[in-house]
């Protein structure tokens, strides 16, 4: 551990849960990295993701971005090749990316396809799915609408999907991002995943909110802070 992360968790008090505000000022004071860092939540969740029921997975567009330059590609044809092109997408195409990603070509972010090119794309399962860059209907990223996915996904839509531990992490933004806009951004996210709380989940829904930089130590937020369904 590093002399400055070793300061920086001497500032954080492990078992308080600080509003917020102040959650989001002291993890601005205490970025000491020499690059923007990215800004992470993680939401320990009441579930088991064992249980199908109890699977925790969803999409939030964030009011600000995350901050990164997202590159999208998408699988299409004719005038949806087209569509995808004029909303911003950075590749566009169909058996010939197909073609290319089976050779080892992956420099994309994102993924959208058509419905009527699926059976291709289906090729890239092994690929393309344990990247988590296959398109899904779930996400909003097998449609006919490519203009929307498209314009979603670079203005700042993240899919998440709760882990083994009953974790969802997420990115959130930048430490270079207004405090308000910060702030905006994690209430999107834990607005959207109240949204997706299974109805098969009794009791506490979300036990635990901690904010963190990339090198940064992990800040603990009070959950009413947030929202005050949160609890």
């Amino acid at each position: 551990m590093g002399k400055k992360l070793i300061e920086a968790k001497k500032r954080v008090e492990r078992t308080k849960e600080y509003p917020l505000e102040e959650a989001v000022d002291l993890l601005k004071e205490l970025a000491y990295a020499n690059f923007d860092e990215s800004v992470d939540l993680a939401v320990n969740l009441g579930v088991d993701p064992r249980k199908s029921d109890q699977m925790v997975r969803g999409t939030v567009v964030l009011p600000h971005g995350t901050g990164k330059d997202v590159k999208v590609l998408v699988f299409a044809k004719g005038e949806k090749e087209k569509e995808a092109l004029e909303a911003g997408a950075d590749y566009v195409g169909a058996e010939d990316l197909v073609e290319k990603i089976q050779k080892g070509w992956l420099d994309f972010d994102k993924a959208v396809a058509t419905p009527d090119v699926m059976a291709m794309v289906g090729k890239l399962g092994r690929i393309l799915g344990p990247r988590g860059l296959m398109p899904n209907p779930k996400l909003g990223t097998v449609t006919f609408d490519v203009a929307k996915a498209v314009k979603e996904l670079k203005a700042g839509k993240v899919d998440y999907r709760v882990d083994k531990g009953g974790i969802v992490h997420l990115p959130v933004g930048r430490v270079s991002f207004d405090k308000e806009k910060l702030i905006e951004n994690i209430k999107a996210a834990v607005d959207s995943l109240l949204k997706a709380k299974p109805s098969a989940v009794k009791g506490k829904y979300i036990k635990r909110v901690t904010l963190s930089s990339t090198m940064g130590p992990g800040i603990r937020v009070d959950i009413q802070s947030i929202t005050k369904k949160a609890a």
